[in-house]
């Protein structure tokens, strides 16, 4: 079985943004996406997967379930208590190991999904394992599986007898579910794991794990067994019969060792930056740092890269020309590659519908 690759998304330039494609997105293109048709119309989650350029709707009970190889549109619609007006928040979500193709397409389409709610969505780049705290707010639990929809890794792997490991770990509100590699090295006291042998499920909890991490792993193993007829059992860390659990699991025998490439030096800073278009040159300059970076320096006439550390925003002034206003989310995304951490959550925000960066400056 060929492994999959993992795709350098961090050193691309995330297909598309600010480029002619993009400039190209009409309303009247949206309108022809079938995908979208009702979107955005009543209060609820939508999800869309990418498939080979295509947008295909995500079935409803799989939603809060991911592929790591694949890249997803992710709206929210709804409303403010006593308010009649739909609002939206729009993300797209890019897998591990998804294509360029793909997480292109996502942002692509997540642009002219955008054009046909007539830019009222608030817009978010969300990637695997570095989710906001708003998009995990959708799901009670998220699960991340291996493989995606264009790889063969899913059917091989069913087809198979070779038992699957699944690692529950509280983040935040939201419990994580991550299909792993069945290698004891990924155990850990604080997380409860599902072993799952393929006669038998075992979940498996860590004497330090939380307890929001074993009722979302009991809900799990239940869905499972029910799923595929089979037994399962409950296991503590303290107990026997843990140990004789293990036997599923393997050791790496392969002589390789885990290699943790070193971490970017991260300056703790917030930052505020102004994109602003002069004689038909774009340009990004320093505005503030520190505890300078405030409201009051927001200027209306142009777009503002926000730095909050944790999260990064892009205010688009109402005034701001079109390049600017074109070109936001790309300069975000190249100024996260030359501070050496690209994979915080971006959110796009426009003027008079930024009470997130309002929020975060004020908390």
């Amino acid at each position: 079985m060929q492994k999959a690759k993992k795709y350098d998304w961090k050193d691309s330039n995330l297909a598309l943004f600010g480029s002619d494609t993009e400039k190209a997105v009409k309303k009247e293109s949206a309108e022809c996406e079938e995908a979208w048709k009702e979107a955005g119309a009543a209060v609820g989650l939508r999800i869309w997967r990418v498939v080979q350029f295509k947008i295909q709707n995500w079935p409803e009970n799989e939603y809060g379930n991911f592929y790591s190889g694949d890249s997803y549109i992710v709206l929210n619609t709804y409303q403010r208590e006593g308010e009649d007006k739909l609002l939206h928040d729009l993300h797209f979500w890019i897998g591990k190991y998804s294509t360029q193709d793909e997480y292109g397409t996502a942002a692509y389409k997540t642009v002219e999904l955008d054009t046909y709610l007539d830019d009222e969505p608030v817009q978010h780049r969300e990637t695997q394992g570095n989710e906001s705290g708003l998009f995990k707010s959708y799901f009670e639990s998220m699960t991340i599986r291996k493989g995606g929809a264009k790889s063969g890794f899913r059917h091989v792997e069913e087809a198979k007898a070779e038992p699957k490991l699944f690692h529950f770990s509280k983040d935040g509100r939201t419990v994580k579910v991550y299909e792993k590699s069945p290698y004891k090295e990924y155990l850990s006291s604080d997380d409860v794991f599902i072993i799952d042998s393929g006669e038998h499920l075992y979940q498996c909890n860590g004497a330090n794990c939380d307890k929001m991490e074993k009722f979302s792993a009991a809900g799990y193993l239940q869905e499972l067994e029910a799923k595929r007829k089979c037994r399962s059992s409950i296991i503590e860390e303290s107990e026997d019969g843990f140990d004789d659990v293990m036997q599923y699991l393997k050791e790496r025998d392969d002589g390789r060792q885990k290699k943790i490439a070193p971490k970017a030096q991260r300056e703790i800073i917030k930052r505020m930056l102004e994109i602003s278009e002069a004689d038909g040159e774009i340009s990004l300059t320093d505005v503030a740092e520190g505890d300078s970076v405030c409201l009051e320096l927001l200027n209306p006439d142009n777009v503002f890269v926000v730095d909050l550390v944790k999260h990064v925003y892009v205010w688009v002034g109402a005034g701001a020309s079109s390049g600017e206003k074109r070109n936001g989310l790309a300069y975000a995304h190249k100024y996260l590659q030359g501070v050496g951490y690209p994979d915080v959550p971006i959110s796009v925000l426009k003027q008079g519908i930024d009470h997130l960066l309002i929020d975060a400056l004020s908390g």
